[in-house]
C-alpha cells in the first residue's frame, strides 16, 4: 500500500513543471483521487494522458484567482470523493525584473492574486472540509527561495512567496487543533515552464553547466526533486511537522549564494 492509498488530493498549477510531477509522484503512491487545477488546458489534458489509470482523475481549467472557479472546484472534489485529504498549492505565476523605482501596480496585482490570494482561498475553503473529517488533512505550499532572500526572483515575485510562507505559518497556528498541518516547500533554480527561458539560452550559449553553480550541489533542480519533498510533508511520515518552510534548493539559502565560503 502506498502512503496516500484512499487519500484524496487536490493540486493547483497542476498543468506542467513541479505540479505534474506531484501528480505523477501521487499516482506512484497509490492515491485514489486527484483533482488537478490549471489554467493551460493543454498542458492540463497532456498530464492527464500521461498519467496511470490506477486512480480517479479529475481535471478542472481554472485561473486559480478566481474566487467562484476555486469554490466550485472544491465543491465539485467533495461532492466526487466525499472527502479532501491533500491540498498542494502549486499554481504560481512569474514577474519582470524591473527595479524598485520601475514597479507596475497592475503587474503586483496580477501576481498577488494568483501567488498568495489563490493559496488563501484554496486553503480557507479546503480546511473548512478537512475540519470536518476524521484524520483532518495536510496543506502543502510551494513558495520560493525567492521569498526567503533577495536574488532569486523578481520583487512582486519575491514579495508574494514571503508571503506564502508567512501565511503557511499562520495558517499552521490557525488549523492545528482541527488536526491539520499546513507546511511550504522553497524551491531554488528549478527546470520548469517558468524557467524555461534561462535554460534555453544557457544551451544555446553552451553555457547549461553553469546554471545552478551558485548552490552547493552546483546544479539545478529537477521537479520530481521538488514533487518527493512536497509528498512526504503531505504523507504521515510527516506527522509532527507543521509551519514549515522547507527549502528544496541545493543548499543555496545555506551558503549566502557563495559556494564553498564555509571551507
Amino acid at each position: 500500500m502506498g502512503r496516500f492509498s484512499n487519500k484524496v488530493a487536490i493540486i493547483s498549477g497542476a498543468g506542467s513543471g513541479i505540479g505534474a510531477a506531484i501528480a505523477e509522484r501521487l499516482c506512484a503512491e497509490e492515491i485514489a483521487g486527484l483533482v488537478l487545477l490549471d489554467k493551460n488546458a493543454e498542458g492540463l489534458k497532456a498530464v492527464v494522458d500521461g498519467l496511470p489509470t490506477n486512480a480517479k482523475i479529475i481535471s478542472k481549467v481554472i485561473d486559480i484567482a478566481d474566487e467562484a472557479a476555486v469554490t466550485d472546484a472544491v465543491e465539485a472534489t467533495f461532492d466526487t470523493f466525499g472527502r479532501i485529504d491533500v491540498l498542494c498549492n502549486n499554481a504560481g505565476i512569474a514577474c519582470s525584473r524591473k527595479l524598485a523605482d520601475e514597479q507596475d501596480l497592475s503587474e503586483w496585482q496580477r501576481v498577488m492574486a494568483v501567488n498568495v490570494y489563490g493559496c488563501v482561498a484554496l486553503t480557507s475553503q479546503v480546511a473548512r472540509i478537512m475540519s470536518q473529517q476524521d484524520g483532518g488533512g495536510a496543506i502543502v505550499n510551494t513558495a520560493s527561495v525567492a521569498g526567503l532572500r533577495s536574488g532569486a526572483g523578481g520583487n512582486a515575485y519575491s514579495a508574494s512567496k514571503a508571503a506564502v510562507i508567512n501565511f503557511t505559518q499562520t495558517a499552521a497556528c490557525d488549523l492545528a487543533s482541527k488536526h491539520i498541518r499546513v507546511n511550504a516547500v522553497c524551491p531554488g533554480l528549478i527546470e520548469t515552464g517558468m524557467t524555461s527561458p534561462f535554460f534555453v539560452i544557457a544551451r544555446e550559449k553552451g553555457v547549461e553547466h553553469r546554471l545552478g553553480e551558485r548552490c552547493e550541489l552546483k546544479r539545478a533542480g529537477q521537479p520530481h526533486e521538488v514533487a518527493a519533498a512536497i509528498a512526504f510533508l503531505a504523507s504521515d511520515d510527516a506527522s509532527y511537522i507543521t509551519g514549515q518552510a522547507l527549502a528544496v534548493d541545493g543548499g543555496n539559502s545555506a551558503s549566502l549564494n557563495m559556494p564553498g565560503m564555509k571551507v
